[in-house]
């Protein structure tokens, strides 16, 4: 099928999957959409819970595999918005609707460019779609829930909006609960002990802490107190201070060090929630960057997490749309951005898998 009426399947695919709420957790309707979708392609697929799957039609076992992947959950719209968050609809050029930029761009571009190459022979790897669920809370249901069911996987590309530039590396993330302890106690009286004065130097220490490894792609490991809580009177002295740490890990660290790092070094009590969201990254001379950056597209380190997070193979995140926009009350995604995706994900295969 010519580049052009996959194009224009994939924004109506798009304008159907925006009709369509699908929070995290709540997909059926878009995971019925999408089989719909490869049912008018005569697509062979799979569906696992709400995540729909389907892998080239001359699949070889022998073959290194490149999963091509993005997914169709969205977060719940914001108090902001000013239009309705399920009516897609085109102005100026721009593609209205929740889950437009994050991901749904990205996704629809990715289907395009598998139906394009889906019936092709002679590839150099086979290739696996999934159009996966449960992204924007890291369910069980998601990708990560997924992949036991799924044959190996060498490389992939995880549909992200990046402006169409090679995000070659992703931090991961740890979350961190401290307790800093005190003596409680009436506020009327002498207390030598007050958590709240003595979470000061604790703060400051989180404040100026650095981490020694500087990654090339992600630069520093980035580590910010994002909550606090303590007391329930104005007239007592709380026990203790609770703070929650995020941190943001770069490429030169597993969660695992981090975790050993703060929990031996830190002023306080310290619990990770999860050690699991772990960074990403590609080698920048892989064939498949390199195919990229001879179509003129820049790499970087991307400081926002992903479905990346779930693989342990090299991967990286690319796609149309601006992840600034995500999450963006009266989100939106060029018409434009989609074609020249389309165009771009194609070109970068074809200098990929023709090799």
């Amino acid at each position: 099928m010519e580049i052009s009426k996959l194009t224009e399947k994939a924004i109506a695919l798009l304008m159907k999957l925006i009709s369509i709420p699908s929070f995290s957790g709540e997909e059926e309707g878009t995971a019925s959409a999408l089989e719909a979708w490869f049912t008018s392609f005569t697509i062979p697929f799979e569906r696992d819970n709400n995540n729909v799957y389907a892998k080239n039609k001359h699949w070889d076992n022998s073959k290194p595999t490149l999963l091509l992947n993005s997914h169709h959950d969205t977060v719940k719209p914001n108090s902001a918005y000013t239009k309705d968050p399920f009516h897609a609809h085109i102005e100026n050029g721009k593609l209205y609707g929740l889950g437009s930029n994050d991901a749904g761009g990205a996704l629809v571009s990715l289907l395009a460019t598998f139906a394009y190459f889906y019936s092709m022979e002679g590839l150099s790897h086979n290739l696996l779609m999934v159009a996966s669920a449960e992204e924007e809370n890291a369910g069980q249901n998601s990708l990560r829930g997924l992949l036991p069911n799924l044959p190996k996987i060498d490389v992939a590309i995880v549909g992200e909006p990046t402006l169409m530039d090679l995000a070659i590396a992703e931090k991961g993330l740890v979350v961190f609960d401290a307790s800093i302890q005190g003596t409680p106690s009436h506020a009327a009286h002498p207390n030598d002990n007050n958590s709240i004065y003595n979470t000061i130097p604790v703060l400051e220490w989180f404040k100026n802490y650095r981490f020694k490894k500087v990654s090339d792609a992600l630069g520093e490991t980035k580590m910010t107190v994002t909550q606090i809580n303590a007391g329930n009177q104005h007239n007592v002295v709380p026990g203790h201070v609770d703070l929650v740490i995020d941190v943001r890990v770069n490429d030169a660290y597993s969660n695992q060090e981090i975790a050993d790092i703060l929990i031996k070094e830190a002023p306080c009590e310290l619990k990770p929630r999860s050690l699991r969201l772990n960074s990403s990254a590609i080698d920048k001379n892989h064939p498949l960057v390199q195919s990229g950056v001879a179509l003129g597209r820049k790499t970087y380190g991307s400081p926002t997490l992903s479905d990346q997070a779930a693989l342990s193979c090299q991967s990286m995140k690319l796609g149309p749309g601006d992840s600034t926009r995500s999450h963006s009350a009266d989100e939106f995604i060029y018409v434009q951005e989609i074609e020249e995706g389309i165009d771009l994900y194609i070109q970068i295969l074809e200098g990929f898998l023709r090799n």
